[in-house]
């Protein structure tokens, strides 16, 4: 990342909503967000396939299933924070072969981290399971706010977008998406 165009574009927006860069209180604001950006869309410079390198063959044949995993990420039409809950389950191909459970959350993770819009950053958690373990089926929920209805426009804190990428056997099997979906809901 070019952390000094970072630094000059936030000076400049400073300025125009009409502050003093140079006030004693904004003087290292630029600095701070450049970090923060660096932070928070570092999956920019990241393949997040990369997790799914090691894989292990343990024969299983049922749904493997991480629910509410945290999630922060960027609005590409405001830059504005969403932040929410990821649940990603897949049932392993006829290999049997799994991943470690925390590439799960790393994946999803790799994606949030850059400008993003919900519905993309659904289909490319599932997509990358597929192309990565070439499971028998996937399903991807995501449960978000997003602050660029909660503090702006309609204002409406608190409202939750749902978003869900269904593929493989999850897609033609009714129970089997069934069971997935009511394992993820069973709050």
């Amino acid at each position: 990342m070019d952390t000094a165009k970072i630094e000059a574009g936030v000076r400049l927006i400073l300025e125009g909503v009409g502050e003093d860069p140079n006030r004693e209180g904004l003087l290292e604001t630029p600095a701070r967000v450049a970090r923060m950006y660096e932070e928070v869309l570092g999956g920019l410079e990241e393949d997040p396939s990369r997790h799914f390198d090691v894989t292990f063959d343990e024969g299983h044949e049922e749904i493997v299933l991480v629910g509410d995993i945290p999630f922060f990420s960027m609005c590409e039409h405001h830059l504005a924070p969403f932040f929410g809950k990821a649940h990603v389950a897949y049932i392993p191909g006829e290999d049997g072969r799994i991943c470690g459970i925390s590439k799960l959350a790393r994946l999803v993770d790799g994606f949030a981290k850059r400008p993003q819009v919900q519905e993309r950053l659904t289909g490319q958690i599932a997509d990358t399971l597929v192309e990565a373990l070439h499971p028998a089926g996937v399903i991807v929920v995501l449960e978000a706010e997003h602050m660029c209805m909660s503090m702006r426009g309609v204002k409406k804190p608190g409202a939750k977008t749902t978003t869900r990428a269904v593929r493989g056997c999850f897609e033609t099997d009714a129970d089997a998406r069934s069971e997935a979906l009511s394992l993820i809901f069973r709050h």
